[in-house]
């Protein structure tokens, strides 16, 4: 499978609590952050709920 690399690149301060934990889920610490996670369904609706936050690039 596909991978991508998610970046945090704005802070959750004043985020919703929903988003707060999406970013946690995703494994994101500080802003610059990087992870990368498959690309399957259910991470890209977690990119989806903080895609203001965060930029996404395919890697392989």
């Amino acid at each position: 499978m596909a991978n991508i690399k998610v970046t945090l690149v704005h802070g959750i301060v004043n985020s919703t609590p929903r988003q707060r934990a999406t970013v946690q889920t995703l494994g994101l610490h500080r802003i610059g952050h990087s992870v990368v996670r498959e690309d399957t369904p259910a991470n890209r609706g977690l990119v989806d709920v903080v895609r203001h936050l965060v930029t996404v690039e395919e890697v392989d």
